[in-house]
């Protein structure tokens, strides 16, 4: 509730309502309640930016005039790239960009979205917007002449003390029941914020994950260049990053990849060591432990990619002793570390621009590339694939006719037909683990270069995700709340349930099945934003989605709990917040034995059993597929 309704919500609530009277129609008692959800971080977002516009620009705020964005050429948008070829990925989803041109203040918004000039600065008080949308919401979705049942409407937070209990019981049951977990896990993180983003505290990136990569340490050995030579006086050991999603590969590495106008860093790391990577790479590996202060990566020198071009490095399980620093011109700095190892047997990539430097004199000369450094090296066979032979790369850019790196639309069919088939059918030609399947042999070989020091776990958000603070995220290795959905029983139950819906659409089933299968651990606690506290930890606040998943069941006892949205008049039961405790709800939704220790009359809590038992399990929620992921599930 940080707005007015909308035209979206007229869509969707018209769905329910037209449901809601044909039911009537036919005679049947059918229930359409109404909450207004106020958890999380968007209100509070929302509140400090007017607050920081006031401290800046006064109240009310004298901004600065805007300069207008130049206008830009559309150009066709092309489809985003897999990196990943063996998950699924949806292309469902919100509008990823939720605005263009220039960004507005928030005053601004308020004051086009009809707030008084003279009441915006009210609120910078994240409590004031709780008391000012929700009655504007009823009164809109009145004159829409919908069938709602108003006595149970609510809003949440600890704003309302009877919504606040029904919370804290609902994490004390799941805590009870150990489906919470405490640890270290990597998560998609607001540096700005503070703590964790999902999919509800962002602005921009819903659904978008980590993206978990297997960081290659090659060591810089002589000769070292003019740019890094400095570093050797340093005592400590450096290392180029590249990121890799296949550590089964590196048998057949030949070179290391830069992209020449690329912008490079050295960057101080753990255990006396030192990685070239570019800045991105190394904010997220400063959120991850690998730098000496939590999100601080220390820069020791920058360079460009150039620069590096021609160093000397030994790279894990290669088969050649020293491999060499080459340029790329498709290497993207805007994932993984900026730095790409070259397999040349195994990726369409990496054999095309092997060939550009091996077969162009001009390439090589421009960039001082010697001979000892390209031309003795081959690809390495190291993976029989059935079809494609023991260097699949070869063999596909050949029949594709690829006639360099340029060739990004055959490149990317390559890399899709040769990444697949070599990972669910390709056989391990050489290493520890010859003769097993690669999709068996990947984990093991990992395992093993992590085990030698050789490679470290690197993750990074698979895409841009934005808060709704504004914050471009990374991927953090903190300490976190987490509620065990993986947990196969669990899991079981959901899929189970899902059997008996009616979903309309197969697209609408595929959707729950593909989010059962990656939604394991889902972080449940934030420490920025408005919410209830976790009731065993209060440093932690219930984030926006984990204090609503059963919210329904709320409905069928809100009319006798209070008389008003926040909880502040008696109900008809007469009951005080504090009297909701744990054996009181647990008989009310759990069927378990009458509370011995309460002061509310049995009839009353019979009562409140009774509806529950009437009205659960709901028999229609509509909503959108994009909150599939998030919401629905």
């Amino acid at each position: 509730m940080n707005g007015k309704l909308h035209l979206g919500h007229a869509f969707t609530l018209s769905k329910a309502e037209f449901a809601i009277s044909y039911e009537r129609l036919i005679g049947k008692n059918a229930l359409f309640p109404f909450g207004f959800h106020c958890t999380g971080m968007p209100i509070k977002a929302c509140a400090d930016k007017i607050k920081r516009e006031i401290e800046t620009y006064g109240n009310p705020p004298n901004f600065p005039p805007k300069v207008p964005e130049p206008e830009v050429k559309a150009v066709p948008k092309q489809e985003e790239k897999r990196e990943d070829v063996t998950k699924f990925t949806s292309k469902k989803g919100k509008v990823k960009a939720k605005a263009s041109g220039v960004e507005k203040y928030q005053w601004e918004i308020m004051r086009e979205s009809g707030v008084k000039e003279e009441e915006i600065h009210k609120f910078a008080d994240a409590n004031y917007w709780l008391k000012y949308f929700p009655p504007i919401a009823v009164e809109d979705l009145k004159k829409l002449g919908l069938k709602i049942d108003w006595r149970r409407s609510f809003i949440t937070t600890d704003a309302n003390p009877y919504y606040d209990a029904f919370v804290r019981w609902h994490f004390i049951t799941l805590n009870e029941l150990s489906k919470l977990e405490f640890k270290k896990r990597y998560t998609i993180y607001s540096p700005k914020d503070g703590q964790p983003c999902l999919d509800h505290d962002r602005q921009s990136g819903e659904e978008i994950l980590p993206q978990k990569y297997t960081v290659v340490k090659q060591e810089v050995i002589d000769p070292w260049p003019p740019a890094l030579e400095s570093l050797k006086s340093t005592g400590k050991r450096v290392f180029f990053a590249p990121a890799t999603l296949r550590p089964e590969t590196m048998y057949g590495q030949t070179n290391c990849w830069v992209l020449p106008d690329g912008e490079y860093g050295a960057f101080e790391a753990n255990n006396n060591e030192i990685f070239i990577c570019t800045a991105r790479a190394a904010k997220n590996f400063s959120f991850q432990g690998f730098a000496p202060s939590f999100g601080e990566p220390k820069c020791l020198k920058t360079f460009k990619g150039s620069e590096l071009i021609g160093t000397a490095l030994k790279a894990p399980l290669s088969k050649y002793p020293v491999i060499y620093v080459l340029p790329m011109f498709t290497v993207s700095t805007a994932k993984g570390t900026g730095v790409v190892t070259s397999v040349p047997s195994d990726s369409p990539d990496d054999y095309a621009a092997f060939l550009d430097v091996k077969n162009k004199p001009k390439v090589r000369e421009t960039y001082g590339i010697k001979d000892e450094m390209i031309m003795h090296f081959d690809p390495v066979p190291i993976i029989q694939i059935p079809g494609l032979g023991d260097r699949a790369a070869v063999k596909v850019v050949e029949e594709k006719k690829i006639k360099s790196q340029n060739d990004t639309v055959l490149l990317e069919q390559a890399k899709e037909l040769v990444y697949t088939k070599g990972f669910y059918e390709g056989t391990m030609l050489v290493g520890e683990h010859k003769g097993k399947k690669v999709i068996d042999a990947k984990p093991l070989i990992k395992k093993q270069l992590m085990k030698e020091g050789l490679a470290i776990n690197y993750c990074e958000p698979a895409g841009r995700v934005i808060s709704r603070s504004g914050d471009e995220c990374v991927v953090c290795l903190c300490d976190q709340w987490f509620i065990k959905y993986g947990e196969e029983k669990w899991k079981q139950s959901a899929e189970a349930c899902l059997s008996a819906m009616e979903t309309y659409n197969k697209e609408t089933r595929n959707q729950f099945v593909s989010t059962f299968d990656w939604m394991k651990k889902w972080a449940c606690s934030r420490t920025y934003g408005l919410g209830t506290k976790l009731p065993f930890d209060q440093n932690w606040l219930i984030e926006s989605l984990s204090d609503s998943t059963i919210y329904m069941a709320y409905y069928t006892i809100a009319h006798i709990l209070h008389a008003d949205l926040y909880g502040s008049e008696l109900g008809p039961g007469k009951i005080k917040p504090q009297s909701l405790t744990k054996e009181v709800f647990d008989f009310i939704f759990l069927n378990k034995p009458f509370p011995t220790n309460t002061d509310i009359p049995k009839e009353v809590l019979e009562n409140m059993k009774k509806e529950f038992s009437y009205w659960y399990p709901v028999d229609l929620r509509v909503s959108g597929k994009d909150l599939i992921p998030n919401h629905l599930v």
